[in-house]
């Protein structure tokens, strides 16, 4: 077990201001090559001995700092709804002080060499390398990964923390061609300052990472506002930033509830830009916000994404990359395939595939990893997939599979028959749902597929290549997938959508620029 994140040693000098200012996956082929490779572990794995219900504090400036409310709340298993830890309830003023010992440290921090950063961030995925069990274990117990999810969320953050590092020596600036003589012209990039990462449940540990490392490569420092329901993976990420030796104050962590301290956080005058990972709905307030303030926002934000299916398509791969794009993780995914257009002639044939893998779906102990399916988080989120399930048969859905639950376990769900006036027609459902429609051409299904305010991610099946081009050109979406799934991410890529799914794009080499600013400067060298 990693030691836990140590009290100051010393006076915290940060003190919070008087005044009040709010899945991702590899295709099924790659999933079950990792299996057969063990990568991934072969047998159901014992869970660990349950421990005492520990108590977490907040991490700012590198010291454990209790809530100024004095209030914790529970931290809960999703399988069955038991206390698991007490987090700490930050407050406004414990957002303050967090924003400060950030921008405290980046008056140092961000004049740090990019060797420094690089090592520091290839420290840290070594550290996390070596708590690879550690953290499948917490991501099991906190979120309800299936064992086959933590794996490849573990394996992605060690993936970001070292696309990070070497992002560090990419922070480049340019000589410029000057029309004065004797004037030499350069740009150079400087980090903005304090970036406020705001990340959600599904995937933890992989957003903490993402969102935290390549602004720590760039120079910046963070304030990293965790989802009330994975708080103990961004703790367990602040003790292995801290082990590799990141300095004090350039990576702090307030746990909380977003609607009450998350304006605080995003509108703070010494924020400088916000990277927002969550609902369309929040993502539009931190917009607006972002907005008013003149401050930089990338938002990554939900999804209703398409998969077509053509009739020259490999139905057997449609149906594997369908099933993993909508089952994977219990579809607790933006990227999850919620609208599946087919070709009329093999509309019956891609449908009884799709049933078949379906009912096949594992739904077993969370280590064994033939279980794709585990508990939807909340009862809130709970309440959500029964309404848009229960609301479509009511108004004349047909259930193909699925529609019934295993404790807080929905069966894998596939919908035929789903018209408009249903809820689940337009909206994300965030479970292991889908919905199927036929249609009579390629034409007919991209009309469908765009005709959304979505635009995350799309896939497209079919065995012609000069088909599929055009139509991933013609498509509003930030990332298309042709005969693969909707759900996919690597470090490196521009990820992202468009419309409510988004603004901007993550990644390493894009968040360079969003990250630094260009500053342009000139040298008047003597003459003759």
């Amino acid at each position: 077990m990693p030691a836990p994140l140590r009290n100051c040693t010393g006076h915290c000098a940060f003190r919070p201001l008087t005044t009040r200012g709010g899945a991702y996956s590899d295709s099924p082929t790659i999933f079950t090559a990792l299996t057969r490779a063990g990568e991934i572990t072969r047998m159901t794995r014992q869970a660990p001995p349950t421990e005492e219900i520990t108590r977490h504090d907040l991490w700012i400036g590198g010291c454990r700092v209790p809530p100024r409310s004095g209030r914790y709340f529970d931290d809960r298993n999703p399988e069955d709804d038991s206390v698991v830890a007490q987090v700490a309830e930050g407050t406004v003023e414990d957002v303050d002080m967090a924003v400060r010992a950030a921008d405290a440290a980046f008056a140092g921090y961000g004049r740090t060499l990019a060797a420094e950063r690089e090592a520091w961030l290839s420290r840290a995925a070594g550290i996390m390398e070596g708590r690879r069990e550690t953290l499948v274990d917490l991501l099991i117990e906190e979120v309800g990964s299936p064992i086959g999810k933590a794996e490849f969320e573990v394996q992605y953050a060690i993936g970001c923390l070292r696309a990070a590092a070497g992002a560090a020596r990419r922070v480049t600036g340019q000589t410029l061609p000057a029309d004065i003589p004797g004037r030499f012209s350069l740009s150079v990039r400087q980090p903005l300052g304090v970036i406020a990462a705001i990340s959600p449940f599904n995937v933890p540990l992989l957003k903490n990472a993402k969102l935290t490392a390549t602004p720590l490569a760039t120079g910046n420092t963070v304030v990293l506002l965790t989802s009330e329901e994975a708080p103990r993976v961004a703790h367990a990420l602040a003790d292995i930033y801290r082990e590799a030796g990141l300095p004090a104050g350039a990576m702090n962590v307030v746990t909380g509830f977003g609607e009450q301290i998350g304006d605080a956080l995003t509108t703070h005058p010494l924020v400088r830009a916000v990277m927002f990972t969550g609902s369309s709905r929040v993502g539009r307030h931190i917009a607006a916000l972002c907005g008013e303030r003149m401050k930089r926002v990338i938002l990554e934000l939900g999804g209703k994404s398409p998969m077509i299916v053509l009739a020259d398509a490999d139905l057997d791969q449609a149906a594997d990359a369908a099933a993993f794009s909508v089952f994977f993780f219990q579809g607790q995914a933006c990227m999850a395939a919620s609208r599946i257009y087919v070709e009329r002639p093999v509309f019956d044939d891609f449908c009884a595939r799709l049933r078949a893998r379906a009912e096949a779906t594992g739904m077993g102990a969370l280590r064994d990893p033939g279980t794709w399916i585990g508990p939807i988080i909340s009862e809130r989120q709970r309440r959500r997939v029964r309404h848009h399930i229960d609301d479509a048969v009511a108004k004349g859905a047909r259930l193909l599979a699925g529609g019934a639950w295993q404790g807080n376990r929905c069966r894998p769900t596939v919908l035929l028959g789903v018209q408009e006036g249903m809820t689940v027609c337009r909206e994300e459902t965030f479970g292991p749902v889908t919905s199927v429609y036929p249609v009579d051409s390629a034409a007919e299904a991209m009309r469908l597929a765009r005709d959304t305010v979505y635009g995350l991610s799309a896939a497209i099946h079919t065995r012609d290549i000069n088909k599929a081009l055009p139509m991933a050109l013609d498509m509003n979406s930030g990332m298309v997938h042709i005969n693969a799934p909707t759900i996919h991410d690597e470090p490196h890529v521009p990820f992202g959508g468009t419309g409510d799914s988004g603004f901007g794009r993550e990644g390493t080499d894009i968040d360079i620029d969003t990250l630094t600013e260009w500053k342009w400067i000139t040298v008047q060298l003597p003459m003759g």
